[in-house]
């Protein structure tokens, strides 16, 4: 049987129209989700932080309802290192709740830049962040999250924290200050491989492991030099 011409097209512009749609509440609204750098900072790596289970964890209770608890260190941590990264906060939760959390959590304004649910990319049920869309070069974003591998489209990106669920000893963000610092200040050319070279260990573990090594080759060769001169 013949399809009418016209059926077939008003059928593709209807289909056309639907998938447009629901692009708009799956993928993140705009290709440049943070306005562009200021050409004196294109130097500057950006951290992008997550929110629960990272920097807060958040749980409810039928006695008192909703309570988020800041995770030990969270405040020195961001204070800290906004004097090296452009600090961005990307959670997969609404805006209303980010913006709540952040106002309390951030009183100096470390954080220069939140993103949230809608700025996500929805796929198989789950919201990604997709750092493509950040304007940002991509060699120079480094993703701290206690769920980064699974949270992210760029998991090369991703620097792993354990998940905080409100342990009262963790020292979890503090212990990778001297990474993040190193890394600011010896700027690699792209970040992605030195990420990598870190793959199936803890980050702030193994960057001690690797400077202990680093000053005892460098101080046996200040003394191998000594020898020689004498």
């Amino acid at each position: 049987m013949a399809v009418p011409a016209k059926s077939i097209e008003l059928y593709l512009d209807l289909r056309s129209k639907i998938e447009e749609h629901v692009r708009g509440f799956s993928e993140p609204p705009s290709n440049k989700l943070l306005p562009d750098l200021h050409p004196l900072e294109r130097h500057v790596f950006t951290l992008v932080l997550d929110l629960n289970e990272t920097l807060v964890y958040s749980d409810w209770k039928r006695e008192r309802g909703w309570r988020t608890f800041k995770r030990p260190g969270v405040e020195a941590f961001l204070e800290h290192l906004a004097q090296f990264y452009e600090i961005v906060v990307y959670s997969d939760q609404l805006n209303v709740y980010v913006d709540s959390i952040l106002e309390r959590l951030d009183a100096k304004g470390s954080i220069r830049h939140r993103l949230s649910r809608t700025e996500t990319n929805y796929r198989g049920g789950k919201h990604y962040r997709d750092f493509s869309k950040l304007n940002r070069d991509p060699s120079r974003i480094l993703y701290v999250s206690g769920h980064a591998l699974e949270s992210s489209l760029q998991p090369e990106n991703s620097v792993p924290v354990k998940p905080w669920k409100l342990e009262a000893d963790d020292t979890a963000l503090v212990d990778l200050i001297p990474f993040l610092e190193y890394v600011a200040r010896h700027p690699p050319a792209d970040i992605r491989p030195v990420l990598a070279s870190y793959q199936g260990r803890d980050i702030a573990t193994e960057f001690i492991e690797r400077s202990k090594v680093h000053q005892r080759r460098m101080q046996e060769q200040k003394q191998h030099g000594l020898f020689l001169r004498r």
